[in-house]
């Protein structure tokens, strides 16, 4: 969810503006995601270090995220969305904190789309908090202690860098960067970075599937 603040100041407004323009659109790319196949999708709403930014734009950043909880949960509801927060939560204003908390257990039933927004998030401290948690540390249980495994990883606004975002979990994710920012990254534009990771092949480390069998023919 990048490019905000630039989208704004390109058209001479202020930053809060453009965050507000940026929650305005999550409604519209979470209603196309599963038309488009998308049973799982984390947004990255407000890393650990964005707690540096100015506090009146810190605040703005908290007061949005909290009426979009107000104004999605009923609606999540009704489309069978499942709201989760990711990241700490020990730093978020109590009322904030309670808010996640009855989203995620009044839409904890949501099969149709699980909608993950990373708040005060960090991929290294996710992964240390994890495996501080496990009596048992392995490849299995981290992975499983932090989330599902991302495919598709898209950035806006024309970053070329992951930012602390979703580290372990991205290990083998396809990466789609757009020049879009955020609040003009529409539900074509979804659709295209889709259509562009479904013609990828993906290897994971093999061999590719028309030079292995080349290969078990010649062997033959």
């Amino acid at each position: 969810m990048d490019g905000n603040g630039r989208w704004a100041a390109s058209r001479g407004l202020p930053r809060t503006a453009g965050h507000v323009a940026g929650v305005a659109n999550v409604s519209r790319v979470v209603e196309a995601a599963p038309d488009l196949g998308i049973g799982v999708l984390t947004l990255f709403a407000f890393s650990a270090d964005n707690w540096r930014r100015p506090q009146a734009e810190v605040q703005s950043l908290m007061e949005l995220l909290a009426e979009y909880l107000e104004r999605e949960t009923p609606r999540s509801v009704a489309n069978g969305i499942r709201l989760q927060a990711i990241g700490r939560r020990d730093r978020l204003d109590p009322g904030l904190r309670a808010a996640i908390t009855r989203a995620e257990a009044v839409t904890a039933a949501g099969t149709r789309l699980w909608l993950r927004l990373a708040v005060d998030y960090s991929g290294r401290d996710a992964i240390l908090a994890a495996a501080r948690g496990l009596m048992e540390l392995s490849r299995e249980t981290l992975g499983t202690a932090l989330g599902p495994p991302v495919d598709l990883l898209i950035r806006t606004g024309g970053e070329r860098r992951l930012s602390d975002f979703l580290l372990w979990e991205c290990a083998y994710a396809e990466l789609v960067f757009s020049r879009r920012m955020w609040p003009d990254f529409d539900a074509a534009d979804l659709a295209g970075a889709v259509r562009e990771f479904r013609g990828r092949e993906r290897r994971f480390g093999a061999v590719p599937q028309k030079l292995a069998r080349a290969t078990a023919a010649w062997l033959d």
